[in-house]
């Protein structure tokens, strides 16, 4: 069972944690680090942005990434959230087992 890395961002950190505490709470995720203030530059809607925003880090198991990201678009303000899903090639074995037994 392989773990996955999610990196989501999202409008502000009263978003980001909102969506972070209910992917630990669900068990969706082992855990997720919220980094605040990054600045975002991308094409929408025919324009340039430069906006801030926050990132999510969440760690989970490759079997739980689609629900994941199916949760987190029911709760995100943007009408199309950034939701990457990265294999976890490796790391230290006790934290990927550690995920592995936090997750459902």
């Amino acid at each position: 069972m392989e773990t996955n890395l999610i990196y989501i961002t999202a409008g502000s950190m009263d978003e980001a944690k909102t969506i972070g505490k209910k992917l630990v709470s669900s068990r969706l995720a082992a855990c997720a680090n919220i980094i605040d203030n990054m600045s975002s530059i991308y094409w929408w809607e025919g324009e340039v942005q430069d906006e801030k925003e926050v990132i999510i880090l969440a760690k989970t198991k490759e079997s739980l990434v689609r629900e994941l990201i199916d949760k987190v678009k029911s709760m995100h303000s943007y009408e199309c959230p950034c939701i990457i899903s990265v294999p976890i090639i490796d790391g230290n074995r006790a934290f990927l087992d550690w995920i592995k037994k936090e997750t459902k």
